[in-house]
């Protein structure tokens, strides 16, 4: 269970080679329903408006996307008809959409309708206004046809517009209401019930238009096996454990690691291992209060002992492995320019000066973390001892995913926020790159270094423009990377079908009967 003894490890490049691999063939059983335990209650169900995981699990069953990505990260349709035709010098994207997709009230997707999902995403997502400042116009060039002009060429364009997470999702084009009000989709699931902090009810969507071709990561054939899907909030993690143990439920996300050998042993149960999932990361804000003190923020950063944090919430290196760069090593991204003297120092004595020169008169650093997510909350302890170190009144606020959610889109609220993300294909899908993000980086050593990554299209040139971008990010301190962990979560051993993934899916399972 080493975080680079498997074949499960991401590749270099922009692959995860087979971290979303084909579904094993078997005589899967229709009918049934899946009870799925997440780890609490979502703050919304509008893919767009939120960078919750919880979200993204959620509403990719109800909603989807032009693009999506296969087995090796790489966009591939998904209500497109193929990738975008590019011209212009990489300023004009016209993209083909499939025919005969349904929307859940029946009536047929057209380019109105991706037009209008696609300015409403400009509008109210994080990673569409990123994108905005890039668009010229999006035009509807016929029934089946979406124009794209650019006022410049944007390498993330078609990973931005595949992403899950805080995502263009296409909705008919008389139902754009901000605050969504009406979930209406082209999923393979639609909405039947919510009832808040006790279930989210989907059902079949009978009328419902695969891609085609064989299941692929998350593109291909999207089969509806079972006829429903019911999502359960379990804020408590040890309640999970307990769920995942008893077969109370067929899949359980998010198992704190030290309950793997549990989980193994269980009658009813088997541990879901995502390798190499991704990288815990304290986001710090940039924009508003004593944090917009880059001083501040190299205090943070030099206070912190990563090794300890990691340790306190993974308990064994078969969980976790210590890496300042922003990438491990085997993806293209990885590099460790600017990582030196900025990672694991646990500097308190640097940590003080730093905050003498910066004029901190004890303010109360104000922590929001979960333990809903349980690893979070056990680094903000093991945090809060290294910066109370350095000179730090630390004020440690624990509270539901959904309260931090909804807090850290206001900057007046706290100062540091605690989350966690896969390793993205795409080093643009990070959150924090966008501007509009909660933390508000916005420097201009930040602009000249993003917009130069974002504006070249050459991928051996992109590499080297990233490690500027990382040198940047640990030079100005927006966020902090912690460690590069594994995700464990646990499924019924009835449940057939499931693939590790970052976000997980509940197309193309089945329930043993």
């Amino acid at each position: 269970m080493k975080i680079n003894s498997r074949s499960l490890l991401l590749t270099a490049g922009v692959a995860l080679a087979t971290l979303l691999s084909a579904q094993a063939s078997w005589a899967q059983t229709a009918g049934g329903v899946v009870n799925v335990a997440t780890i609490g209650e979502p703050p919304t169900l509008d893919a767009m408006v939120s960078t919750a995981d919880l979200v993204g699990i959620i509403s990719q069953h109800i909603f989807e996307t032009l693009y999506t990505f296969d087995n090796n990260w790489k966009p591939t349709p998904l209500l497109a008809d193929g990738l975008p035709q590019i011209t212009d010098n990489g300023k004009t994207y016209t993209i083909k959409l499939r025919d005969n997709v349904k929307f859940h009230d029946g009536s047929d997707m057209t380019s109105e309708d991706v037009v209008a999902s696609l300015e409403r995403w400009g509008k109210v997502a994080s990673r569409g206004k990123q994108t905005a400042t890039m668009i010229e116009s999006i035009e509807a060039t016929d029934p089946l046809t979406v124009t794209i002009k650019l006022n410049a060429a944007y390498a993330p364009l078609v990973s931005l517009l595949a992403f899950n997470n805080s995502a263009a999702i296409i909705l008919p084009a008389e139902n754009q209401a901000e605050p969504m009000t009406q979930f209406i989709g082209t999923g393979p699931y639609k909405l039947k019930e919510r009832k808040p902090d006790q279930y989210i009810q989907l059902e079949r969507f009978d009328n419902y238009t695969s891609a085609v071709g064989d299941p692929d990561g998350y593109g291909g054939a999207r089969h509806q096996y079972v006829d429903e899907i019911r999502f359960v909030p379990v804020p408590d993690p040890n309640t999970r454990v307990e769920a995942a143990i008893s077969g109370q439920y067929d899949y359980v996300d998010s198992i704190p690691v030290e309950s793997y050998a549990r989980i193994k042993d269980s009658t009813s149960s088997e541990p879901v291992m995502l390798e190499s999932f991704g990288w815990p990361v304290f986001v710090l804000n940039s924009g508003t209060g004593m944090t917009k003190d880059a001083l501040i923020r190299q205090a943070v950063q030099q206070a912190l002992n990563e090794e300890d944090m990691m340790a306190a919430a993974f308990g064994s290196t078969d969980f976790y492995a210590l890496d300042g760069s922003l990438y491990p090593s085997n993806f293209a991204w990885a590099t460790q320019k600017g990582v030196e003297g900025r990672y694991n120092t646990a500097d308190t004595e640097k940590a003080a000066e730093l905050l003498k020169e910066a004029g901190y008169n004890d303010e109360p650093l104000r922590i929001l973390t979960s333990r809903q997510y349980e690893f979070h909350y056990k680094m903000a302890q093991v945090a809060a001892e290294y910066l109370k170190a350095a000179g730090f009144k630390v004020d440690l606020q624990v509270v539901d995913w959904a309260t931090l959610t909804q807090r850290r889109g206001d900057p007046s609220l706290w100062d540091i926020y605690i989350t966690h993300s896969p390793f993205l294909p795409e080093p643009s899908l990070i959150g924090m790159m966008s501007t509009s993000a909660p933390g508000n980086w916005d420097t201009p050593a930040r602009a000249e270094v993003v917009n130069a990554f974002n504006s070249e299209s050459d991928p051996e040139k992109r590499i080297a423009l990233w490690a500027d971008v990382q040198n940047v990010i640990l030079e100005e301190v927006p966020f902090i990377k912690i460690g590069d962990f594994n995700a464990v979560s646990a499924k019924s051993k009835k449940l057939e079908g499931v693939v590790p993934a970052p976000w997980p899916y509940f197309w193309n399972v089945s329930v043993e009967k």
